[in-house]
């Protein structure tokens, strides 16, 4: 395990915004697990844990969290069921690219539609992140977690997953995942190629993939209203405030132009919650996490 004393949130998050934590924890093997609660109990604080840094706004000054961050990111290793199905399991910390890329080198499909999303497969599954009329749910077979003293294997038909969300009801989300097995199917390599290579530059071009962001701030309240649009509609797209701007490509990704803060983007938000509400009637439900939570 390695540990690092008073971490910063921005150089940790895509979105590149936020304080220092109190220290980060960087679990390089499942046999770190065994040091983490002693650990937690001596650094106190409320432990959070971390991939990738996307989807997220940590705010700013001194945060009362501890980092987990779960490095290792064994796999993929791959099999073959009985019906003609390929298993591939991975650790929590595999960077979801990688995972692609291990899916078109082995003509693997039904992940396609979640290329250009960053992070962890970890992530991904705790988000239940999802593009192109694919979720990460739909291909997915177990999880291993760690809940306190105990390591098991969770079959996904006993877990809950619904628009952006991941639950498993008995455990009160008080775990960790430590990996994954997903199950895929062969297909023609260049056709896995092709909707891939679609899907990504199709996503390039609605969204600022390159800007610092932190993804869709927003749920979609539904399909005939999308979040995007309804900030359009509100005068949200492009609009910036200290530092921060609702993306002119996508008007439901808020980006950092270099100097944001926090701040500035928790009170750009806000302001569009209440626009829209005011406008439209419509609530709109936070996609991305604040942390520490907002009440």
């Amino acid at each position: 395990m390695r540990e690092f004393p008073c971490p910063s949130l921005a150089e940790r998050t895509t979105l590149h915004l936020g304080g220092n934590a109190i220290a980060e924890l960087g679990l390089e093997a499942v046999g770190d697990l065994d040091m983490l609660p002693e650990r937690l109990r001596a650094l106190g604080g409320k432990p959070f844990i971390l991939g990738e840094g996307s989807n997220i706004l940590a705010q700013d000054g001194q945060l009362p969290l501890v980092l987990v961050r779960p490095h290792y990111a064994q796999g993929p290793d791959m099999t073959e069921g009985e019906r003609g199905e390929v298993f591939v399991r991975v650790g929590a910390g595999m960077p979801m690219a990688r995972l692609l890329h291990f899916c078109l080198k082995n003509s693997l499909s039904g992940l396609e539609g979640l290329v250009g999303i960053p992070g962890t497969a970890g992530g991904c599954i705790a988000m239940n992140a999802g593009s192109f009329g694919t979720e990460t749910a739909k291909c997915l077979h177990n999880i291993k977690i760690t809940s306190g003293d105990n390591i098991k294997t969770v079959p996904a038909a006993e877990a809950e997953f619904s628009y952006r969300t991941f639950s498993i009801p008995e455990e009160k989300n008080n775990f960790i995942i430590l990996e994954a097995t997903f199950v895929l199917t062969k297909s023609e390599r260049d056709a896995i190629c092709k909707r891939m290579f679609y899907n990504f530059f199709e996503k390039k071009s609605k969204q600022p993939l390159t800007c610092w962001s932190a993804g869709c701030i927003f749920k979609n309240p539904v399909p005939q209203a999308p979040a995007g649009r309804l900030l359009e509609k509100a005068g949200f797209k492009g609009k910036r405030r200290g530092g921060v701007a609702f993306s002119n490509l996508h008007a439901n990704f808020l980006i950092n132009e270099g100097q944001g803060s926090a701040d500035a983007a928790l009170d750009m938000i806000e302001d569009a919650r209440a626009t829209v509400l005011q406008r439209f009637g419509i609530k709109l439900s936070l996609e991305v996490k604040i942390i520490p939570c907002c009440p």
